[in-house]
């Protein structure tokens, strides 16, 4: 459509041109020359943006003509309330342990992440923006900004400022009493990043086919959370990283429980240093202790548990002690899977048979406490604590994977992810004191807790719970959620009251 001349005479910015928009000949688009590309001998320019616009034979840029302003986005008046108050709650030490060590403004932002990772699992970073508007944080805790483009900012940020999160772990370490049984484990996720360099081939890899990256972790069972985490790369075993690992963190004082790929030569040297560390570790069963103290020859029963025998032993000249023990019924399974095993191979040899049988249901633990032999028992056993840790990071929060790609990145998101498993930790104490997980599973609090939402409406701008049913009323109520005064009661169910005369 040809431009009038009126129109293109009117004075507007230099490399500029103007395009019509059909009908409405009192309005026309001014658009800008952003470079020009060669074909052949000519330059042909590169059109780019709409800076402004001719309306009534007048030039009006853009972020003056209030026809074309940006909108503001429409005010949120529906929000998830009990999730986000009972997070608040439970996390609000958190946040002043982050606001120590990083500035206020991002360590909101870091909090706010771990929260909605956990009322939302499966979240994106492109969606927690959304997600806060829509959450009653933003009312409790407001001015996080959680734009993609700033969540992503937020983890190399993270990420880059490494000395600060190292204090924060550090912080959280030095709460560990001496007395403390300190599960460490390890596990590994998948990141498929080439410019990173955590992202390896692990032992895993012939059977996973990904590449992945370990994250190593320090369990307090005192507190039954996790104290503090730090991520390696996936091909790097968990002995070649145990004592930089607790080191970094700075885990000086309590009982290091571990699996046999936490040697307690690995982390000698840190242990010597500190006199209040100490460690409780299995060892191979055909380690030679075993046989020079005679460990499978068991002295007793425990008083407090069913056909567990044992023995104690102290290694001559040492503060050493071995502690071996034998599970009945343990035994009888592990017995039964190896003749399976042998019958289907068709290995069968009875002095391999009889070899075996010896320790079969049998553990041995070293230790550098004279500790009595139920409590070193009671404390392996509770080791299962940490598995429970990895179960709920991977599954109920949705982090077997990395969604990021450079180095920054991936420990900053990982932060995040720690710390939404303290939280999560914390949520399953809740409510397990609050009587629910004997009534259904983690994830059914969380979604009835998810339907709990408040409403603003009137002129008065308060917020209103919306109208539940009785079982939520009584959940919330469990777990210190009393609705207000506002919300219309409901009258018992029974025969209506009697009219006076």
């Amino acid at each position: 459509m040809a431009i009038p001349s009126s129109i293109l005479a009117v004075k507007r910015p230099r490399n500029t041109f103007v395009v019509a928009y059909g009908k409405d000949k009192n309005l026309y688009g001014v658009r800008q020359y952003v470079g020009c590309r060669r074909e052949g001998k000519r330059n042909i320019p590169i059109k780019g943006p709409t800076i402004g616009h001719i309306r009534d034979g007048k030039y009006i840029a853009t972020g003056d003509d209030p026809a074309f302003a940006p909108k503001p986005p429409p005010a949120v008046d529906l929000k998830d309330w009990a999730n986000a108050e009972l997070c608040s709650r439970l996390f609000a030490d958190v946040l002043a342990d982050l606001q120590a060590v990083y500035p206020h403004d991002m360590a909101l932002k870091i909090w706010s992440v771990a929260v909605l990772r956990v009322c939302n699992p499966g979240a994106n970073d492109y969606e927690l923006k959304e997600m806060y508007d829509g959450s009653f944080l933003s009312v409790l805790r407001p001015g996080a900004a959680l734009s993609k483009n700033t969540v992503s900012e937020l983890h190399k940020d993270v990420g880059k400022w490494y000395s600060r999160l190292v204090e924060f772990m550090k912080r959280r370490a030095a709460a560990i009493g001496a007395d403390t049984s300190v599960l460490l484990d390890g596990t590994l996720k998948s990141n498929e990043s080439r410019v990173n360099s955590l992202s390896d081939f692990s032992r895993k890899a012939k059977t996973k086919g990904t590449r992945d990256i370990s994250v190593l972790y320090a369990f307090d069972l005192d507190r039954m959370e996790p104290v503090c985490s730090k991520c390696y790369p996936g091909n790097m075993l968990d002995v070649t990283a145990y004592e930089d690992f607790i080191r970094e963190c700075g885990v000086r004082r309590g009982v290091l429980v571990a699996d046999k790929g936490f040697p307690a030569s690995a982390s000698a040297r840190h242990r010597a240093e500190n006199p209040d560390l100490h460690y409780l570790n299995p060892i191979r069963r055909n380690a030679t202790f075993i046989r020079t103290h005679r460990m499978l020859e068991f002295e007793g029963v425990l008083p407090d548990r069913e056909g567990i025998s044992y023995k104690k032993a102290k290694i001559g000249g040492k503060d050493k002690w071995l502690y071996s023990f034998r599970d009945a019924a343990r035994a009888a399974a592990e017995e039964r899977s190896w003749l399976e095993r042998a019958k289907k191979e068709g290995t069968y040899a009875h002095a391999e048979y009889e070899k075996a049988r010896q320790s079969f249901g049998t553990i041995v633990l070293e230790c550098d406490l004279d500790l009595d032999v139920g409590k070193a028992y009671r404390m392996y056993e509770e080791r299962w604590e940490i598995e429970l840790v990895m179960r709920y990071y991977k599954s109920a929060c949705e982090f077997d994977e990395t969604r990021v790609h450079g180095d920054y990145s991936v420990i900053g998101s990982e932060f995040c992810d720690f710390l939404a498993t303290v939280l999560t930790f914390r949520l399953i104490k809740a409510f397990d004191n609050a009587g629910l997980l004997k009534k259904m599973n983690y994830s059914r609090v969380m979604s009835l807790l998810r339907r709990a939402k408040k409403v603003r409406v009137g002129d008065d701008g308060e917020w209103r719970l919306v109208r539940i049913n009785p079982k939520q009323e009584e959940m919330l109520a469990a777990l210190g959620l009393t609705p207000s005064a506002d919300v219309p009661q409901r009258r018992k169910p029974g025969r209506p009251p009697k009219l006076q005369k």
